[in-house]
């Protein structure tokens, strides 16, 4: 029988990281898991319970809250991955609307949220043969992971992604708007104290500011191979 590894893919905000883990579990038959989802969740059940407005966020109200947070992932046929539940809701396409992204990192930098969301992904990786994607997953969630990945690119060609992105699903949005939520997020997400992005010692750093997704995924694929067979 084919061992089954541990994969992280940590990263910058719009770098591609659940589009490369989705095709990486698909090839590979594993269980994937974007555990940004789950920060997004948390940040949307914020937002509908008036924890979160666009100038306060009441942190207090939301760690006395988290025990009625109720996350899960059900496989979706027409999605072709698993796609997220809110105490009993699918929130997937609320999730990526870009006023949950203005408030995700805050939501994240949360040490009570992240101590639930860590616990979470723990359980869901024990039995490895699984594609995490994230933050911290291969400094925090998973340090022994066989496979770690650390995803880079320039702001501008994030911002250009995540713009096109937002605009093919009819957001009114500008450039310069996505190209602050990323600096705003990158800023966030290195310096917060619980559980910075940094990228881990034993991690490979993929900057695929000028790489296809097919390019891409044949570099990692090889990477993922490799780790297999060793």
């Amino acid at each position: 029988m084919t061992k089954k590894i541990t994969i992280a893919i940590d990263g910058f905000s719009s770098t591609g990281k659940s589009t490369v883990a989705k095709q990486l579990a698909k090839e590979l038959g594993y269980v994937y898991v974007d555990t940004g989802a789950m920060y997004r969740a948390v940040s949307l059940y914020a937002m509908n319970n008036s924890m979160i407005t666009e100038n306060s966020f009441d942190r207090e109200a939301l760690i006395e809250k988290l025990p009625s947070v109720n996350l899960k992932f059900i496989f979706d046929e027409n999605l072709g991955f698993a796609a997220i539940y809110l105490n009993g809701e699918n929130v997937e396409e609320q999730i990526r609307k870009m006023d949950v992204s203005n408030h995700v990192s805050k939501v994240a930098s949360v040490s009570e949220v992240r101590e639930k969301l860590v616990s979470l992904q723990k359980i869901m990786g024990e039995e490895k043969g699984i594609v995490m994607d994230g933050r911290d997953i291969g400094t925090v969630v998973f340090p022994n992971a066989e496979l770690k990945l650390f995803m880079t690119a320039s702001p501008e060609e994030r911002a250009g992604r995540r713009f096109k992105e937002l605009e093919g699903k009819g957001e009114k949005v500008s450039y310069d708007e996505v190209f602050k939520n990323v600096v705003d997020r990158d800023h966030m997400d290195t310096t917060r104290e619980d559980s910075p992005l940094v990228m881990a010692e034993d991690a490979i750093e993929i900057d695929n500011s000028f790489l296809t997704v097919e390019e891409q995924f044949d570099i990692i694929l090889s990477l993922a191979k490799e780790k297999i067979e060793e």
